[in-house]
């Protein structure tokens, strides 16, 4: 049997590309990123965009987002940028490197209320060895105002 050498982010933009025009195909491969990630799963985000280093959800305002002030919970936004660093970066990895999420910082600049959007554009690395690698992902809602902002820090290494 042949072995498969392509790295989690080179599966997640063959699946995305294989799926993203077909009918609910968007729907679900998010879903499938949320069962691979489960915890990213609880927040039900839409993956809308996706290519190496971009990468771009959309997050619907529904009850089990929301926390007791009626906008969306604090863990659900760093919850969806997680998401939206992690896909933009590892998409663009190749199978002799990993990625793993060292930090997160969130800046929550006012009430997120209804639908947002979140987008994560970064260049993708050169990897020699092992390096920090920092990114941003921002979170509008729909009136295209900034809710949150997000820090993700990776740190990017070869295999060896």
């Amino acid at each position: 049997m042949s072995q498969n050498n392509e790295s989690p982010g080179e599966k997640i933009l063959a699946n995305w590309k294989k799926l993203q025009n077909k009918p609910f195909g968007k729907q679900l491969f998010s879903r499938a990123v949320g069962k691979m990630a489960a915890y990213t799963g609880t927040i039900k985000a839409l993956i809308t965009d996706l290519k190496p280093g971009h990468c771009q959800a959309f997050l619907k305002e529904r009850r089990g987002n929301k926390n007791h002030l009626k906008s969306i919970h604090a863990v659900a936004l760093i919850n969806l940028g997680e998401v939206t660093s992690g896909l933009a970066v590892l998409s663009g990895m190749t199978s002799q490197i990993r990625g793993i999420l060292t930090k997160m910082e969130m800046e929550y600049i006012k009430k997120a209320k209804g639908d947002l959007t979140a987008e994560c554009i970064c260049e993708i690395p050169e990897v020699a060895d092992s390096i920090d690698y920092t990114v941003t992902t921002t979170i509008k809602d729909l009136s295209d105002e900034v809710v949150a902002v997000g820090t993700f820090y990776w740190l990017l290494s070869r295999k060896s």
